[in-house]
């Protein structure tokens, strides 16, 4: 089975022969993500994995910008705001420089490194699960520029396998509090061609579960993409 570094190889590897494809317009394009262009997204991503390999980040003052909504997207917006002047083959030259600088310091990485304790987006966890969270984040990037750039793809692989393994670990909670699922339905979720997703609601709380139901209260089918955006 790949590893999250290996994961994240693919991925980088991925988005790196995407942008090549893309000429100046293309990065100029709108995403999904409110505000952000294709040259924002790849910047996001530059600016996130260049810290951990040491780079300053430079001083820079974000500007009230409409789709600031919060303290965290002020400070991810540092990062994408400096490099808006920048020409897309800058972006892309260092962009291919801190991925590679990234992933040789994560070669590197032994199994105690992994296991290190430390607090992530997601709460209290591991490096390893730091690891996954940014291949969940990495490949969701990637698709926003797919979907921004009518480039669509990189629908399989072991770096979608296990994006798309820790998306479904949010299911039940998607199903139980934010969808409010009456005591003893179930859903089903049908993503691609994959083994269905199925959650029950048993006990006042809603679980993962293997076993398929005669008559699903909802069954939901749509491709890995849609799932994953």
């Amino acid at each position: 089975m790949a590893s999250s570094v290996d994961n994240l190889a693919e991925l980088w590897a991925s988005l790196d022969a995407l942008l090549a494809s893309l000429d100046d317009a293309a990065w100029r394009t709108p995403t999904g993500c409110p505000g952000w262009t294709v040259q924002d997204q790849v910047s996001h991503l530059v600016d996130y994995e260049s810290r951990p390999v040491g780079d300053t980040r430079p001083e820079h003052t974000v500007p009230d910008l409409p789709h600031l909504r919060n303290e965290m997207g002020r400070h991810n917006e540092v990062g994408v705001d400096l490099r808006r002047p920048r020409r897309p083959a800058e972006v892309l030259a260092e962009y291919r420089d801190v991925m590679a600088r990234r992933l040789a310091q994560l070669r590197g990485l032994s199994d105690a490194d992994l296991e290190r304790p430390m607090t992530t987006p997601a709460g209290p966890g591991t490096l390893q699960t730091m690891l996954t969270l940014r291949v969940m984040d990495t490949w969701s990037h990637e698709q926003d520029i797919r979907r921004a750039t009518g480039r669509p793809g990189h629908l399989d692989g072991p770096a979608v396998d296990e994006s798309l393994a820790y998306f479904s670990t949010l299911l039940p909670y998607v199903v139980g509090k934010r969808a409010a699922a009456p005591e003893g339905s179930t859903a089903v979720f049908r993503v691609g061609e994959r083994a269905p997703l199925i959650i029950e609601v048993s006990g006042g709380r809603a679980r993962r579960t293997d076993a398929v139901p005669d008559a699903p209260t909802v069954e939901l089918a749509m491709p890995v993409a849609t799932f994953g955006a």
